[in-house]
């Protein structure tokens, strides 16, 4: 039986490179997000491409349904073997650090944080019996790098890659491999890229370049394939370091 993939968050950008990389290795994938409409598009185009692609409509800012989704997919594919989750959409958006509050940051760390510990949760037994599996999460560069006027999503997404550290660690003599693929660029052909260009151009902080998708979903397959190491950043060149 051939290997599943589960994109979370698939959507123009990195979602369906993502699902193409993997496609092409002959894993049949499960396309995930809110809107069936533009689910059953990126569907149509990857079985154009050879590929087989099912989706999957899901609120991932819902973690309790997170058990019903996952059973979802194995009932259709019968096992899940890497998931990829990745679902920043225009709805998320940075807040300066000095206006930042409670609220803000509640609303965020659903969608952020809590469901991706529930989905790994939902996955981990599978792969703990296969001894095989892979989390893959992408992020944005401020999950590692604070950046003053971009707040809010970074201080989630921080304790998302604290977990993921830790879970990659426990997890290293199992089979079970969890990687970050941490982004400081905007993602072309994604469409939230134009809302983030307004968000850096107004910000006193950075201003990043435009990635192709197909480049960062390299990433995740050599991540996947490589494991031999925790977090990938692109560019590379803009990898923090570490401090004495």
């Amino acid at each position: 039986m051939s290997k599943v993939i589960a994109v979370l968050g698939a959507g123009t950008g990195l979602g369906v490179s993502v699902a193409r990389r993997f496609g092409r290795e002959g894993f049949r994938v499960a396309l995930v997000a809110r809107r069936k409409d533009r689910l059953d598009t990126l569907v149509e185009v990857l079985a154009g491409e050879g590929m087989e692609a099912v989706a999957f409509s899901a609120d991932l800012s819902q973690p309790a349904e997170v058990p019903a989704l996952v059973g979802a997919i194995r009932d259709r594919f019968g096992r899940i073997d890497v998931v990829a989750y990745g679902p920043i959409s225009g709805d998320q958006g940075f807040t300066p650090a000095a206006k930042l509050d409670a609220a803000t940051l509640q609303d965020l760390a659903p969608l952020l944080l809590f469901t991706p510990v529930e989905v790994v949760r939902a996955v981990l037994p599978e792969w703990t019996e296969r001894g095989e599996g892979a989390f893959l999460l992408a992020q944005g560069y401020s999950a590692a790098q604070p950046m003053p006027h971009l707040s809010g999503l970074g201080p989630v997404m921080s304790a998302t890659r604290n977990y993921l550290y830790s879970l990659n660690a426990e997890l290293a003599d199992t089979g079970i491999y969890a990687g970050a693929l941490t982004i400081a660029s905007l993602i072309a052909r994604s469409e939230v890229s134009a809302a983030a260009q307004a968000a850096f151009e107004s910000a006193d902080g950075p201003h990043f370049p435009v990635v192709d998708p197909d480049d960062l979903a390299e990433h995740c397959w050599n991540m996947y394939t490589k494991r031999d190491r925790v977090e990938q950043f692109h560019p590379e060149s803009l990898t923090p370091q570490a401090t004495a």
